[in-house]
């Protein structure tokens, strides 16, 4: 896997014409070869692209919006912004039992009676959700006392086709220790939770322990 940074200064962004996630989302995404077929698309085949929108910084006194890249191929360089040197993700870097975590993460459960997808909302019904789902499908745990529910929010755009989309938002911080490192790879590579087409889970994590 392979780490990337994209700054976006006000003026690329005018140029880019970034309005919402969906045109972020084309920005971020042109960044790399179409690998997939249209039926792979379609199916449950991943992008194998992941980012997160940290939001504006200051650099040299000038505003630059920090977008962070975690891809299964290299990016090509963009025609606006810059984008630094992609760093190959080191193969001991999984390998780690605990480690500090931030994710941007969309957070739904399916209804029982309808079968549709719905949004949990409320800090303490997320903080639940993100608990009890880690074990099951990310492969770890995570400390309760540790657990920071951030910006709780929506987010909406309006697709080529029309559609609104509407997501749940928010940001989880904490420490997490990996129960099946398997499944915790996985994660990492592939992201967790909804959304992840549009700047969601992907883990962002620091290592704790030593190897």
């Amino acid at each position: 896997m392979i780490a990337s940074l994209l700054l976006l200064s006000r003026a690329d962004i005018k140029a880019l014409s970034i309005k919402d996630a969906y045109s972020l989302h084309r920005v971020v995404y042109d960044l790399f070869d179409d690998i997939r077929s249209e039926t792979e698309k379609k199916s449950s085949i991943a992008s194998g692209i992941l980012y997160a929108d940290k939001g504006y910084i200051n650099v040299s006194e000038n505003k630059q919006r920090k977008i962070l890249i975690l891809s299964n191929r290299l990016p090509n360089q963009p025609l606006h912004g810059l984008l630094s040197e992609p760093k190959k993700i080191p193969e001991n870097f999984l390998q780690y039992d605990n480690y500090g975590f931030e994710v941007i993460i969309n957070p739904t459960k399916r209804d029982n009676k309808t079968g549709k997808t719905v949004a949990i909302c409320g800090s303490e019904a997320v903080t639940q959700w993100f608990i009890d789902r880690a074990p099951k499908s990310w492969g770890f745990v995570v400390k309760p006392k540790n657990l920071q529910i951030q910006n709780i929010s929506v987010q909406q755009f309006i697709k080529n086709d029309h559609t609104t989309v509407t997501q749940g938002k928010a940001i989880i911080k904490g420490e997490l220790q990996v129960t099946d490192r398997e499944q915790f790879i996985q994660s990492f590579e592939r992201g967790i939770g909804r959304g992840r087409a549009f700047g969601f889970g992907l883990l962002q994590i620091v290592p704790l322990t030593k190897l």
